[in-house]
């Protein structure tokens, strides 16, 4: 979705404010995979620059071994180098935070009988050394090693790549700011985790250690909140989880499977299948709630294609009662009943299809029914992997 607006030319600027190479982003091009983790995926495109904000937390190794993977896959990432700007305020992942990781996530398992399911990528020991003020940062790098206090010591060992990411490195405030007020330019800011994942709004402790929701975006990138224009939500035409942590409208059967199957459900980072289920609109509603989503992206409603039923959670139960938020708390979550009103499937090839009137007459009405529960228009429609794929209502 986010390449399509690049590409399309629609956004020359294109922006990352948060997480780190723990998210996974797929995109096609012309028949050919590049899966990006670090990189926003806008840098594909020759003629956007992508911005690496300090929100972000940078694991140096894998940011080039990344680059380095999908430059062999085919020509989307010649001269990356001259269009990927890095903010000097983002913090750097190293080994031993990846090291703690793994190490945190082996105590969990022994203590407590299960983890969290991480990507063992370092992002929360990095992101506790932030909080902690003990923290190291792209500019700490680019410092004189000559006068390397014991506190950067630990920097030594990515002293190799100072040469390599110095011409990439910028004041992120004034980069920010001369963007914003320089000529006029569509900017395209990339989230990296979903909503739910959100380290406050999230389904807590199963979450990321970042801010995934939109307020991210100022605290992450150094954007004034009333520079923010449109947000656009990011929602497939069902739900899906990697790892472990509460998912109410799961199938864990014979529906879940053909989903996973179907829509080549794997996590790009882990390789671990992903958990599939029903489309939730508590959970979407709830994520609305906290972005203010101005337009809907629904993607991959051709998975649902063979369907001759499709369920939509609506409500949640708990203990015989309808509940009228989204629980906090992990347990309740853990106990709720859904709710789900029934719809007539389409059962056929929603592939061809190159405008909304083109679609089924119930796959029209699948859409609809979103809309109208979340009082939000659906402005995109997936219909398949590639760019071309994407069905635009307004």
């Amino acid at each position: 979705m986010k390449f399509r607006l690049v590409t399309f030319h629609v956004f020359l600027k294109h922006w990352r404010g948060g997480g780190g190479n723990n998210a996974g982003h797929t995109v096609v091009v012309d028949s050919v995979e590049y899966d990006f983790h670090l990189l926003p995926s806008g840098i594909i495109n020759p003629n956007a620059i992508a911005f690496i904000g300090n929100g972000v937390v940078v694991h140096l190794p894998g940011l080039f071994e990344e680059a380095a993977k999908n430059a062999k896959k085919g020509n989307g990432l010649v001269g990356w180098e001259n269009r990927l700007i890095i903010s000097d305020r983002a913090h750097i992942v190293f080994d031993f935070h990846q090291a703690a990781d793994d190490a945190q996530e082996q105590q969990r398992q022994k203590q407590a009988g299960k983890n969290l399911g991480t990507t063992k990528k370092g992002i929360g020991p990095v992101y506790s050394s932030k909080a902690a003020r003990s923290g190291l940062r792209i500019c700490d790098l680019l410092t004189d090693f000559d006068d390397f206090s014991e506190r950067y010591l630990n920097a030594l060992v990515f002293h190799g790549y100072v040469e390599s990411i110095k011409p990439m490195v910028r004041d992120g405030v004034y980069f920010m700011y001369k963007a914003l007020h320089g000529p006029e330019k569509n900017i395209l800011v990339e989230g990296a985790n979903a909503a739910l994942l959100d380290i406050d709004f999230g389904t807590y402790p199963f979450v990321t250690s970042s801010n995934c929701t939109v307020g991210g975006v100022c605290t992450g990138l150094g954007i004034p909140p009333q520079n923010v224009g449109e947000v656009y939500g990011v929602v497939k035409a069902y739900t899906t989880r990697v790892g472990i942590g509460a998912f109410p409208t799961e199938q864990d059967n014979e529906i879940g499977a053909l989903l996973q199957s179907r829509g080549s459900e794997v996590g790009v980072t882990t390789g671990r299948k992903r958990r599939c289920g029903w489309l939730d609109l508590v959970l979407l509603k709830y994520a609305h709630m906290i972005n203010g989503f101005t337009a809907l992206a629904l993607t991959k409603l051709d998975i649902l294609d063979v369907f001759i039923e499709i369920k939509v959670g609506i409500s949640y139960k708990v203990d015989g009662k309808v509940i009228p938020h989204f629980p906090a708390n992990i347990e309740v979550l853990n106990k709720v009943e859904v709710q789900y009103v029934s719809l007539p499937g389409w059962n056929t090839s929603t592939a061809k299809s190159k405008t909304f009137e083109d679609l089924p007459e119930n796959a029209q009405n699948y859409v609809r029914f979103v809309e109208e529960y979340l009082d939000v228009p659906v402005k995109w429609i997936g219909i398949g992997k590639s760019r071309e794929s994407m069905i635009q209502l307004f």
